[in-house]
């Protein structure tokens, strides 16, 4: 029986390993307009460096959400996790285009990372990524669900970081795109933390067994509308209770070099909530 055990483990994680190798080779497939090997290597490039590790960290995530659950046997949960498997990196890569023309839109994500080295478009893509990978891994985990109401949950979260980017962008009195244009890193790594958060939200939302439209898609909607309604009020706490006399705009646009720390402290806030929401649902 051990041996069994044992024998099954290595053969769930060569096939987890195989999905993130097909996973990488798609990410490669969709930026065939630059060398990783000459960006990272020979220009040290920071900014890109932060994206690649985001991606990595999403396909993870997107991979756990294909394992996640009671077996069906050996043979069945190897069909499914590389039918779902794949099916999570074609929607890892196609969420990846919709975020940088409807999230990031006001300027080209490729030439701010390559061109620019902005850490702070870097450091937004790799939270892209990493939200996309919870998004992803919530539609694709759980019993009694199939192909439909994965395409479906994906559709939602998606959609979810987009409304949540504009939100966001509404409730601060700068314009986040400009800001992370212009190489503010401060704003790029706040603005990162709402995404994974987002992202977690979505996965909450989702996750699990599917039971019926009408009760999954009423825990997505709660999950989700909270999360959204707790935006402005974790920038409020943020502001006044966790570092009281702290003006965060200030800090992060309004001084010659913008306070990274604090958006890192802001990021952290916002996650840390999207985490505790997920406990409590």
């Amino acid at each position: 029986m051990i041996l069994n055990d044992i024998l099954s483990t290595i053969i769930y994680l060569l096939a987890a390993f195989v999905i993130f190798f097909i996973g990488k080779l798609a990410y490669d497939v969709n930026h065939r307009s630059f060398s990783l090997r000459h960006e990272l290597l020979e220009k040290d490039n920071l900014a890109l460096s932060l994206a690649l590790g985001g991606y990595f960290i999403g396909l993870i995530f997107m991979i756990g959400g294909v394992m996640w659950g009671p077996s069906q046997g050996l043979v069945d949960d190897l069909i499914d996790i590389f039918f779902y498997g794949l099916v999570g990196i074609f929607l890892l890569n196609i969420s990846i285009i919709i975020n940088d023309k409807l999230i990031l839109h006001k300027f080209s994500n490729v030439k701010e990372i390559i061109d620019d080295q902005n850490a702070g478009t870097g450091v937004v893509e790799a939270a892209s990524y990493i939200a996309v990978g919870l998004n992803v891994s919530g539609a694709i985990s759980g019993q009694g669900g199939d192909l439909i109401t994965t395409l479906v949950f994906w559709a939602l979260g998606q959609t979810t970081l987009i409304v949540g980017g504009v939100v966001y962008n509404a409730i601060t009195p700068f314009d986040i795109h400009d800001e992370i244009e212009k190489d503010n890193v401060a704003v790029g790594v706040a603005f990162a933390g709402v995404l994974v958060a987002l992202g977690n939200i979505a996965r909450v939302g989702s996750q699990g067994d599917f039971i019926s439209w009408n009760e999954n898609l009423l825990t997505f909607g709660i999950d989700v509308g909270i999360g959204l309604l707790l935006l402005p009020v974790i920038r409020l706490i943020t502001d006044k209770i966790l570092l009281p006399g702290a003006d965060i705009t200030h800090e992060l646009v309004g001084q010659e070099h913008p306070n990274v720390g604090l958006g890192l402290i802001e990021a952290i806030s916002y996650i840390s909530a999207a985490l505790l929401i997920g406990w409590i649902l």
